[in-house]
């Protein structure tokens, strides 16, 4: 979900960004670019990409998660920037870690979600439930989407009792429109790859792109083996209830009554009305 660095943040990163940029022995060009979570800042050095992100000390990431551990666990024929270099640091409470990755292309969409159908051919499509399937095999390590959140968002934000055990297979956990590339398909960020609910990566995608139904409709029939079992619902609704949460925090305000008629669709229960923003992943 995209959240703008405030001024202090985005001085902090592009700072950040210098220092990689001359530890590494990197010159870079063109205007930096700021990632949709708000931690990230990337900028092109000749042929690759630099991209540094900020955390905090108290979130160190353990072997084998985020870019590095993708490059390392994930098969190489999943479409991605590869990996080159990599080196952290802290300065006070904030982790810092600089990624050097392939220079790709430009996003499908600069949002997670989408506003104009891309006209993406049917090998994209197919090129891209190989590369879930590929990520399947990957062994994660990390649990996104933690069972405590599932357990607060399902009451505020679909109005049903979550469930008790959740299927988790190996995903991306960020499949939106600002991490795909359409030609070709490379998947961008890969800061919360681990082990998502059964259906979740799909079901990301058709969220965010609601507002384009004809896309919205490819991405079920694409994936109509994954989304149409009781686990694959199940990813269905926590897609659905991440997104609630975030238009209850002030984004994607047109795709308010397209998720409350979806999540109605799949319990046959109104979403709650009147919630607020304090809960956090």
């Amino acid at each position: 979900m995209p959240f703008q660095p405030n001024d202090d943040t985005r001085h902090s990163l592009t700072t950040a960004h210098q220092k990689a940029a001359a530890f590494l022995g990197l010159v870079c060009t063109g205007p930096p670019v700021f990632g949709t979570s708000g931690t990230t800042v990337g900028r092109r050095a000749e042929n690759t990409w630099l991209r540094v992100s900020r955390s905090s000390c108290h979130r160190a990431r353990p072997t084998g998660q985020g870019a590095l551990g993708a490059e390392q666990r994930v098969h190489a024929s999943v479409p991605r920037p590869r990996l080159h270099d990599t080196v952290d640091w802290t300065e006070a409470d904030w982790l810092y870690q600089a990624d050097v990755f392939d220079l790709v292309g430009s996003a499908v969409s600069s949002t997670p979600d989408l506003r104009d159908d891309p006209g993406l051919d049917d090998g994209w499509w197919t090129g891209l439930r190989n590369a879930l399937a590929g990520i399947a095999q990957a062994p994660g390590t990390k649990i996104t989407l933690r069972q405590a959140w599932v357990e607060e968002v399902f009451p505020k934000y679909l109005g049903i009792p979550a469930p008790a055990e959740i299927e988790r297979i190996t995903g991306h956990g960020d499949l939106q429109w600002a991490n795909l590339t359409a030609a070709p398909l490379k998947i961008l960020d890969w800061e919360r790859w681990g082990l998502v609910p059964v259906g979740y990566d799909p079901a990301v995608l058709w969220v965010s792109s609601l507002l384009v139904p004809a896309v919205a409709d490819r991405i079920r029939t694409e994936f109509a083996d994954i989304l149409d079992t009781p686990a694959g619902r199940v990813g269905q609704l926590i897609a659905l209830a991440e997104m609630l949460q975030a238009v209850d925090r002030g984004y994607y305000p047109e795709l308010a009554p397209l998720l409350a008629e979806r999540a109605r669709e799949l319990t046959g229960v109104t979403p709650p009305q009147g919630t607020d923003a304090s809960l956090v992943r």
